[in-house]
This record gives C-alpha cells, structure tokens and sequence, in this order.
C-alpha cells in the first residue's frame, strides 16, 4: 500500500468483507496533508507520501455489500453481477436496435418517461405526508 501511495501505482484489494480497515480511511477519503509541493496521507501513524496517480481498487464477493455511509459516499460501486433475466434484456434491447431503431428509441423515452413519473410520486408521497404531518 505504502509503495503504491507513493509510486502512483494501482492497488487491488480482494475479498474484503463489510468491514474495511480503518488505515484506509484516510485513503479513501484521499484526506491529504499538503508540504510545500508534495502531498502526503496518513496512514496508520506514519505519513506517506500521495502521488496522484494513485488509485484504489477495493474487490468483495459479497451479492449485496453494505457498507458504511463514508465510505459509500467517497467510493463508486459497480455490481458486475449478471443474471439471465439482465442479460436477456440487454441481448433483446441490442437486437431491437438493430431491426428496428425507432422501436429502441421509443422503448428508452418510455423507460425515461417511467422514471420521471416514479420520480413525482415520490415528490407528490412526500408532500402529502408533510401536510398530513402538519395539519392540525
């Protein structure tokens, strides 16, 4: 880790589960402390020196990992789970883009459409449970 903080390299984790160590914390959080020109992390009680090509890589074999909410917020998951159902929609969708363009295109606004519309509900839920909350 040290090496690799310093030297810009990528560092692959694997296997973590849904704790993750707090030495890594400051990683993560890329919580840097700036000497003259050069940038530095701390990293468990000694500070290392943080190149910026630095990148962090952190694996789980876990389906559906929960993780705490500072580190769901400083990281991007990526669910590389595939399931048939998924892949059959993704297989179909590339297949009707290719017969039939404007079929493809009408499916995505209508997709869009659905989204927006699950989107004003809950707008519209939450304004009614405000009322109801302050009615008297």
């Amino acid at each position: 880790l040290e090496r690799a903080l310093e030297n810009g390299h990528t560092l692959v984790i694997e296997n973590i589960g849904e704790s993750i160590d707090a030495m890594l914390s400051p990683v993560i959080q890329r919580a840097t402390i700036k000497r003259g020109r050069i940038l530095y992390v701390k990293l468990g009680d000694k500070e290392v020196e943080f190149n910026e090509d630095f990148r962090l890589y952190l694996h789980t074999k876990l389906s559906n990992p929960h993780f705490p909410p500072e580190i769901q917020a400083e990281t991007t998951l990526i669910n590389f789970t595939v399931t048939p159902s998924g892949l059959s929609d993704q297989l179909l969708s590339l297949v009707v883009r290719k017969e039939r363009e404007d079929l493809a295109e009408l499916a995505e606004s209508l997709v869009k459409q659905q989204n927006a519309f699950k989107i004003k509900m809950k707008e519209l839920e939450d304004s009614i449970l405000e009322m109801l909350a302050n009615a008297e």
